[in-house]
């Protein structure tokens, strides 16, 4: 069997593929980011009637009964706004489904965006949290999310289980709708694509259940 002749890559080479892909990626998917992270903005910032007037009349009207908790009081404030935004609602109505997998309400509006392109999905959690932030916090996203606690449980929300099962989730999931597309126009019909579509998310959810039962522990 005769063996291809190998050789030492050519650095101009290899830049060029890295930038060309790089900008692929950039303009490719940072468009799709730009607009779904606009669109979520839109969805956190924004409920059905006057949903959120409500909630921030109330607590104003308790702040100024109580001047010394406005800390507390604006943050719970912010939160209540988020549940009662567009945005909260779609988290809460698939809540039920992902909570067997350590995912809350949040996590659940960042999944629904990442069936457009999984790499959403930290812009997405980003845009979400910050809406929930008061505007002074500068930390990084990571410290900030490190903070997240679960009301029901007291647990933080990204702790070991839910960490190890969001990653097993994107594993198995086939969180990418242009992937879709493609196997529609390659097999001429919607069949495989939506047995691919149904079988990757099963797999990807039992695998994330096992996996967060597993680690539910730590």
């Amino acid at each position: 069997l005769e063996l291809p002749l190998y050789r030492n890559p050519r650095w101009k080479n290899v830049g060029i593929v890295m930038l060309e892909k790089s900008k692929i990626f950039v303009v490719e998917a940072g468009k799709i980011i730009m607009m779904i992270s606009l669109v979520l903005w839109f969805l956190s910032n924004y409920g059905p009637g006057n949903r959120m007037e409500k909630v921030e009349q109330h607590y104003e009207q308790l702040i100024a009964q109580n001047p010394t908790q406005t800390d507390s009081l604006e943050k719970i404030a912010s939160t209540e706004k988020l549940e009662n935004s567009y945005a909260g609602l779609m988290g809460h109505w698939i809540e039920p489904i992902i909570r067997p997998l350590g995912f809350d309400w949040k996590i659940g509006i960042a999944l629904i965006a990442s069936f457009a392109a999984r790499e959403v999905f930290v812009g997405t959690v980003a845009t979400i949290y910050s809406a929930q932030d008061d505007g002074e916090n500068t930390e990084r996203l990571s410290v900030l999310l490190s903070q997240q606690v679960n009301p029901d449980t007291g647990k933080k929300v990204f702790n070991t289980a839910t960490s190890a099962s969001l990653i097993m989730f994107y594993i198995f999931a086939m969180q990418c709708l242009s992937t879709v597309a493609v196997v529609k126009k390659e097999t001429g019909s919607w069949k495989w694509p939506i047995i691919q579509l149904v079988s990757y998310t099963l797999l990807a959810y039992f695998a994330s259940l096992i996996t967060y039962n597993l680690f539910n522990g730590f």
